[in-house]
C-alpha cells in the first residue's frame, strides 16, 4: 500500500506547473484585452472630442444667411484638422459638415444648406474611419479596428439674459424705434455730443474705472444683464480707454494689453461693412493669432427718455447685436459708431431665462451641443 501511495505521487508530479502555465496564460490574455480596449476607449474619446470641438465651431458660424453655411463648413474644417488622432493629423473632408434645421434632420448637404440658409441650426460632422491597432489580442479582435465619431450642435434658443456685452449703450427713440439694419449707430458720444449733460453713454457695469471700461470693452462685461433691468451710467468721455479697449478687436495694442487674453479678429480690415466681412472681402490678417467674430459685438440698447434729468441709473430695452467697421482714432475724438447687423447672430455668452424678458428684434443664441 505504501509503494502504490509512492507511485501514485510520482506520477502527479508537473500538473502543477502545467496548471500554472495555462492561468499564468489565461491572465496575460486577460491583462492584454483590457490594454486593448482601455485603447480603443481613449482613442474612441479623441476622435469624439475633435468631432465635438468641430461641430460647435461649426454651429459658431451659423448666422441664418447663406454666408453662414460657407463659414461654418470653413470653421467644422479647420477646427477638425488641428487634432491628431494616433499621432497622424485627422484628415477631415468637407462633405462631413452636414446641415439641418431640425434637430432630427434630414441632413443635408452645404450646397443643399445655403438654397434655405434662414432655417438651418443645426451641423452634423462624422470623422473618417481611423484604423487603431491591436497590441496584444489581435488573434481576437483583429490587428486593427476602425473607429469614427459623430458630433451634432446648433444654435440654442433665443437668449434674453446676457454677459459679454460691451459697458456703452446706443440710444433708441421712445415712440418709434429707430434703429435699423446696415445703419450705423453712436454708442459713445463726443465731448460736445453727450446724451445729456455729462452722460456720453458709458456704462458702469463691472466697475466705474477707467481701467473696467478698457477690460471691458476689450472683452466685454462679466455681470449677467437682461431687457428690462438697470445698470449705471458713469460720466465723461473715458477716450482713452474706449479707443485702446475697442482697438484690441484690430490688432492694435497700444494699451499695452495681452493679445493672448484680449485677440483680435481674424480679419482686421477698416471700413468694410458687415456684409463684406460676411464675404471676405476684403480682408487683412492681423500680426497677432486672431478668433473670428471678434468685431461682431453685443451692446445694450436703451430709450432717450431714460437719459432725462441726468439720470445716473438707465433700463435697458434690449440688446442689439452690431460689427465695428473701424477702430477708435486717437485723440478724444467725435462719436464713435457701429454698423446694426439686424439678423439674427451666433455669439459666446448668455442664457435663456424663463422668467425674463424676451429679447425683441432678431435672435441672439449660441453654440451649444447637442450629442
Amino acid at each position: 500500500m505504501k509503494t502504490l501511495a509512492i507511485n501514485r505521487r510520482k506520477g502527479e508530479r508537473g500538473s502543477i506547473l502545467a496548471v500554472s502555465a495555462i492561468g499564468m496564460l489565461s491572465l496575460l490574455l486577460a491583462v492584454g484585452l483590457g490594454v486593448d480596449i482601455s485603447h480603443l476607449y481613449l482613442a474612441k474619446n479623441e476622435l469624439q472630442n475633435a468631432a465635438d470641438a468641430a461641430a460647435l465651431a461649426g454651429a459658431s458660424g451659423l448666422n441664418f444667411d447663406a454666408s453662414g453655411i460657407t463659414i461654418a463648413a470653413n470653421r467644422a474644417v479647420q477646427e477638425m484638422n488641428k487634432y491628431d488622432f494616433n499621432q497622424q493629423a485627422v484628415s477631415f473632408p468637407r462633405a462631413n459638415v452636414l446641415f439641418a434645421k431640425n434637430l432630427d434632420g434630414p441632413y443635408m448637404s452645404e450646397a443643399s444648406a445655403m438654397a434655405t440658409a434662414s432655417g438651418i441650426r443645426f451641423v452634423q460632422v462624422s470623422t473618417p474611419q481611423s484604423p487603431v491597432n491591436i497590441a496584444f489580442v489581435a488573434t481576437v479582435l483583429g490587428k486593427t479596428m476602425n473607429l469614427k465619431a459623430d458630433a451634432v450642435a446648433g444654435v440654442s434658443v433665443p437668449l434674453n439674459s446676457f454677459a459679454g456685452y460691451l459697458p456703452v449703450s446706443v440710444v433708441d427713440d421712445d415712440a418709434l424705434s429707430t434703429i435699423k439694419p446696415g445703419q450705423l449707430y453712436t454708442f459713445r458720444g463726443a465731448p460736445q455730443g453727450s446724451v445729456s449733460p455729462g452722460n456720453y453713454q458709458i456704462l458702469a457695469i463691472d466697475g466705474s474705472g477707467a481701467s473696467d471700461d478698457r477690460i471691458g470693452l476689450a472683452s466685454g462685461v462679466r455681470n449677467v444683464v437682461g431687457p428690462g433691468e438697470y445698470v449705471d451710467t458713469k460720466p465723461g468721455v473715458s477716450s482713452g480707454a474706449v479707443r485702446q479697449g475697442i482697438n484690441t478687436r484690430f490688432d492694435d495694442y497700444a494699451s499695452q494689453l495681452d493679445p493672448a487674453t484680449y485677440p483680435p479678429d481674424t480679419n482686421i480690415k477698416e471700413g468694410i461693412t458687415y456684409q463684406q466681412y460676411l464675404d471676405g472681402s476684403p480682408t487683412q490678417s492681423p500680426s497677432h493669432p486672431g478668433v473670428a467674430g471678434r468685431r461682431v459685438v453685443l451692446i445694450p440698447i436703451i430709450k432717450k427718455s431714460q437719459f432725462d434729468g441726468g439720470r445716473t441709473n438707465v433700463q435697458i430695452d434690449h440688446f442689439g447685436a452690431f460689427f465695428l467697421q473701424s477702430k477708435v482714432p486717437g485723440g478724444n475724438g467725435g462719436d464713435i459708431q457701429a454698423e446694426y447687423i439686424g439678423v439674427g447672430v451666433v455669439v459666446g455668452n448668455g442664457e435663456y431665462d424663463p422668467s425674463g424678458v424676451v429679447n425683441p428684434g432678431p435672435p441672439i443664441t449660441k453654440p451649444v451641443l447637442y450629442r
